[in-house]
């Protein structure tokens, strides 16, 4: 089966219709938060730098700049900040992703913009944030959750205390503790400034957000419920019961058979036997661990997945992200669709009376120049332009 395939453009829908966000470009957590915007239906410009994109992808693949318009304008030039800070004036919400201080150095920061604009809000995506020791420094996601205490959480049950952790990609940095905090922020803000008719300033920073993202963990350690190190707890691994298995073919199974019905449904459709250690006999667990791991490796990975089928058994196998894109499951919910011979995530959350769509295939630097400085009422952005200013 194969992703949902569209032309990528549709119409303006979602709940942020008519919300203008201005995106000072930028590489990680910003981008995908002005994505997300976007996806929602805000009315979302790119300003682009004059040089490519230090990430080297052609535009066409950036998946980050879907549903945005692009401007390309140098903030170093005599008149780029001004072209900024018209756009600025126009927009409900603003991103940029700078070191501290370097916004202000340009002309751009949150002072200037909110002389043009009091009701902006202004969102700073930092890893560090504005102020501390670190603000000033160079880092990036594997540093800030290192720092926060989330990377240490990632590693193989039993694994030597020497063995380092294992990296999940910059998904729990730069878009869990990153974009996804800045986003709620920013609407949270936004909701205030329509309230109020005051903007503020939104400082975001990685290291704040994946910090967040252990609240729960940080009650169960405070409680004595969860040991301080990696592959030692009910949710880490640390359970043979919550675990990835390897099957017979390399292929791998995630279980989560944690509440007793389940377990019981997991005992009995993987033959563990009468003589099994019980799920609660925590003194047993290596050796329940060595025994599901043989049953697991008795089989395939599809053998095993048939075996599970339609179970509360809570079993799934571990898939490669084009595998994904092709499960059943996601199919039938267009999670995944491909647009432009490009597969990518549908957005989410969904919506039944607004839903997202994806309008605009990802914009190339500059090409929407002339339809922003109509739609904005910027006549500014045109200077240069066949027939501009």
């Amino acid at each position: 089966m194969a992703p949902v395939r569209g032309s990528g453009v549709r119409g303006n829908g979602g709940p942020l219709a008519g919300v203008r966000v201005v995106e000072l470009a930028g590489i990680g957590p910003g981008p995908f938060a002005a994505m997300l915007l976007g996806d929602l239906g805000a009315d979302v410009v790119r300003v682009d730098r004059p040089e490519p994109s230090p990430l080297g992808i052609e535009p066409a693949y950036d998946v980050a700049n879907r549903n945005k318009r692009s401007v390309v304008i140098d903030l170093k030039s005599a008149d780029g900040p001004a072209r900024v800070l018209d756009l600025a004036a126009r927009a409900d919400l603003l991103i940029e992703g700078y070191r501290p201080g370097v916004a202000e150095r340009l002309g751009v920061g949150p002072e200037a913009c909110h002389a043009r604009n009091p009701a902006l809000v202004y969102g700073r995506m930092t890893g560090w944030g504005q102020h501390g020791p670190l603000a000033a420094r160079a880092g990036h996601d594997i540093g800030y959750t290192a720092v926060a205490g989330v990377l240490g959480l990632a590693g193989r049950p039993g694994a030597d205390a020497d063995e380092p952790p294992a990296v999940p990609a910059n998904l729990l940095g730069d878009y869990a503790g990153g974009s996804l905090y800045l986003v709620v922020g920013l609407l949270a803000a936004l909701h205030h400034a329509r309230a109020t008719g005051a903007g503020q300033v939104v400082d975001a920073a990685v290291v704040d957000g994946a910090a967040h993202l252990t609240a729960v963990l940080q009650g169960l350690l405070a409680a004595g419920h969860w040991q301080d190190r990696r592959g030692a707890n009910l949710l880490d691994g640390g359970a043979p019961f919550y675990a990835v298995y390897p099957a017979a073919d390399g292929g791998h199974l995630a279980v989560g058979a944690l509440e007793p019905q389940f377990y019981a449904e997991f005992a009995r459709l993987l033959d563990l036997g009468a003589d099994a250690p019980g799920q609660w006999e925590t003194a047993r667990w290596p050796e329940l661990r060595a025994r599901i791991a043989t049953r697991f490796a008795s089989r395939t990975r599809a053998e095993w997945e048939a075996v599970f089928d339609g179970s509360d058994a809570c079993v799934a196998p571990v898939l490669t992200m084009r595998q994904a894109a092709a499960h059943e499951h996601l199919v039938s919910r267009s999670t995944y669709v491909e647009v432009g011979g490009v597969t990518q995530p549908a957005p989410a959350p969904r919506f039944s009376a607004t839903p997202g769509a994806l309008r605009r295939p990802p914009a190339r630097p500059g090409a929407d120049t002339a339809e922003v400085a109509r739609d904005w009422g910027v006549p500014s952005l045109a200077a240069g332009l066949p027939g501009g200013g």
